[in-house]
């Protein structure tokens, strides 16, 4: 129904008797995909995931708000369909004018991302420039916006601001445990319900770098400067030390540009933390 990738997360809400089947599945595909593509060996993640079960409408239309919310929840958005990595903009296409272009689909390539036995069939599951298939393609669109009703509602619970009387409606509607930010956000590193529910305003912060800029910087700029070796294509591949040396190359650039701020750089001018530092750079487990 709907899904949100983060830097150290993922949220998906389904339907599903199989669900733990599905989280298998998907968690072993994604494992085999980044393990191959960094030159890392063993788990990814944590052994376990954590499932939320809901029960009726207004539970499902909570948890659907937090899930398609996250960009704008973790400060990296201000508006949820700025953020492009979850499928908030593959509800009411037509109606909110998004047009998919021809010339952004792969024409004749499919191959190169698929597995030569596969037998999607082209019409029905496009594929975009970069060899993502299109999440409206593979959502259940149409369930999603019977439940919503209308792209008016649908703008109104992406731009709405959480209160109690969300929180009143599930308890009419069943009384049971109700769809909250703790609940979905259960067992994510460093979460803050309050800066989440005070980032709900859309203010994000320009300044502050993000994982994925950060990471981007490591593997493209930094590797290759310091260690001049082709081999070296992974951070997986470098040792303890390495990894402190690239540590300390960042940190020290953070920390000057605090007294003289720059545009130049690395960062950019931009800041970071110790903490996400060494989640980018692999130096300790994340929960």
């Amino acid at each position: 129904m709907a899904e949100s990738e983060m830097t150290t997360h993922i949220h998906c809400l389904m339907q599903s008797d199989k669900y733990g089947e599905t989280m298998h599945q998907a968690r072993y595909s994604y494992a085999r995909y980044f393990n191959s593509k960094y030159c890392r060996k063993g788990l990814l993640g944590e052994r376990k995931y954590f499932a939320l079960e809901i029960d009726g409408l207004h539970h499902t239309i909570a948890a659907l708000d937090y899930v398609l919310r996250q960009g704008l929840h973790h400060g990296l958005s201000s508006t949820p369909f700025e953020y492009p990595h979850c499928s908030a903009n593959a509800f009411f296409r037509k109606q909110l004018g998004k047009v998919d272009s021809p010339s952004q689909m792969i024409q004749g390539k499919r191959y190169l991302y698929l597995p030569g036995k596969n037998r999607l069939d082209n019409n029905k599951y496009r594929m975009s420039a970069d060899g993502l298939l299109l999440r409206q393609d593979i959502l259940d669109t149409a369930y999603v916006e019977e439940l919503y009703v209308s792209p008016r509602t649908y703008l109104f619970h992406m731009n709405k601001i959480s209160g109690e009387g969300d929180l009143q409606k599930q308890f009419d509607e069943n009384g049971d445990k109700p769809v909250t930010v703790e609940a979905i956000e259960m067992g994510v590193p460093d979460f803050d319900a309050t800066l989440t529910r005070s980032l709900e305003q859309g203010k994000v912060d320009r300044n502050r770098m993000t994982d994925l800029e950060l990471c981007s910087i490591i593997d493209r700029m930094l590797i290759p400067r310091l260690f001049k070796n082709a081999e070296l294509v992974s951070i997986y591949l470098l040792s303890q030390s390495q990894r402190a040396k690239i540590y300390e190359v960042l940190w020290q650039e953070c920390l000057s540009s605090r007294f003289r701020p720059a545009r130049g750089g690395f960062l950019q001018g931009k800041y970071i933390t110790s903490n996400q530092l060494e989640r980018c750079l692999a130096m300790k487990y994340v929960k």
